[in-house]
C-alpha cells in the first residue's frame, strides 16, 4: 500500500483529501519541493530544506509545523514506501478558505508529500536530446518554487509537440532556463549559465554542478547570454533533480558539437555520478 504524508499524519493515499477551496487548488497559493533520493537517502537534503524554507518565506506562508520535523517525516515517509531510488515531492499550500483573494487570516496551511520509484539508468540521458527555443511566457518570479507552473506545463507541451524533451526558454534575446531545468552553455571553456535573480529557479543541481565546475577549476561565468551565444555554443547541457546533467545536442534544427555531448559536460556528468556512488558506498 503506498503511504503518503497529509500533515504530520502518515496515512493511505485515498485518505489525503484536500478540500475544494483549498488555496493551492483555487490560486495556487502553496509551494513546492522535488527530492532526489539514491540508496534510500535524500541527496543534498539541506540545500532542499533551505530553499523550501525561503519559498515559505517569499510568499508569507507558514509551516505545519517545523522544518525539523518536515526533514524527519520525509524520511519517514521514504522508509514506509521502500523508496531506494526514487523521489519525494511535497507541498505546502496556505489551506483552506472561502475564495477572496486577500490573504485569510483564520486557515491552517496543508502539508502533502508522497514517493515515487525512479530507476537511475531509467531517468539519465547521456546521449544527448533535442529542446526547443521557446519564447518564455512565464511570470516574473520564477525564484519561487510556487505551485504556479502553468506556464512551464504550456511549455513543456509545446517542445514535446516538436519532438522535443525539454524547452529552452528566452525573454526577448536572453536565455533563462528550461521548462524544468536550468540552462548551462560552454564556449571556450567557459562555463555560462544565466546568474540567480527572479526570471530563474535558482535549482540545486544547478547550485551544486557550479560547485563542482569549481572544483573541476572550470572558469564560471553568471550572467545574461543571448540565442545567439547559445546556438553558437561549444556545448549545451541541463540541469535538474531529475534530469541530473543531460548534454543538449540539436535546438530546434541546429546541432550542438556535430551533435555529440562535449567534453566539459561529460566532466561534470561523471563527477556528478562519482557522488551518487559515494553515497552508494557510504549507506552500506
Amino acid at each position: 500500500m503506498c503511504v503518503i504524508l497529509y500533515n504530520d499524519q502518515f496515512v493511505a493515499r485515498k485518505e489525503g483529501k484536500v478540500d475544494i477551496e483549498d488555496r493551492g487548488y483555487q490560486f495556487g497559493d502553496g509551494i513546492y519541493e522535488v527530492f532526489r533520493v539514491y540508496y534510500g537517502k535524500v541527496f543534498l537534503m539541506e540545500w532542499h530544506l533551505n530553499r523550501l524554507q525561503r519559498s515559505i518565506n517569499e510568499l508569507f506562508l507558514t509551516l505545519p509545523y517545523p522544518i525539523e520535523q518536515i526533514e524527519k517525516n520525509i524520511y519517514a515517509l521514504i522508509e514506509k514506501n521502500n523508496i531506494v531510488d526514487g523521489t519525494v515531492y511535497l507541498q505546502i499550500t496556505r489551506g483552506a478558505s472561502g475564495r477572496n483573494h486577500l490573504f485569510p487570516t483564520n486557515t491552517n496551511p496543508v502539508l502533502i508529500a508522497y514517493t515515487t520509484h525512479l530507476k537511475r539508468e531509467e531517468a539519465v540521458v547521456k546521449e544527448g536530446i533535442k529542446v526547443s527555443l521557446l519564447e518564455d511566457i512565464r511570470w516574473l518570479r520564477c525564484d519561487i518554487k510556487t505551485l504556479n507552473l502553468l506556464g512551464n506545463v504550456l511549455n513543456k507541451e509545446k517542445a514535446h509537440q516538436e519532438g522535443s524533451k525539454e524547452a529552452i526558454q528566452h525573454r526577448g534575446d536572453i536565455v533563462t532556463e528550461g521548462c524544468t531545468s536550468n540552462v548551462f552553455i560552454v564556449k571556450g571553456g567557459v562555463l555560462i549559465t544565466h546568474q540567480a535573480d527572479h526570471f530563474i529557479l535558482n535549482g540545486i543541481t544547478r547550485m551544486y554542478v557550479l560547485e563542482l565546475a569549481a572544483k573541476l577549476g572550470i572558469k564560471i561565468e553568471e550572467r545574461n547570454y543571448t540565442i545567439n551565444e547559445c546556438l553558437l555554443a561549444d556545448e549545451v547541457f541541463i540541469t535538474s533533480t531529475g534530469a541530473e546533467v543531460t548534454p543538449v545536442i540539436q535546438i530546434n534544427d541546429h546541432l550542438i558539437n556535430e551533435g555529440k555531448p562535449g567534453p566539459i559536460t561529460e566532466q561534470l556528468f561523471s563527477e556528478f555520478e562519482n557522488e551518487i556512488k559515494r553515497m552508494g558506498m557510504i549507506s552500506k
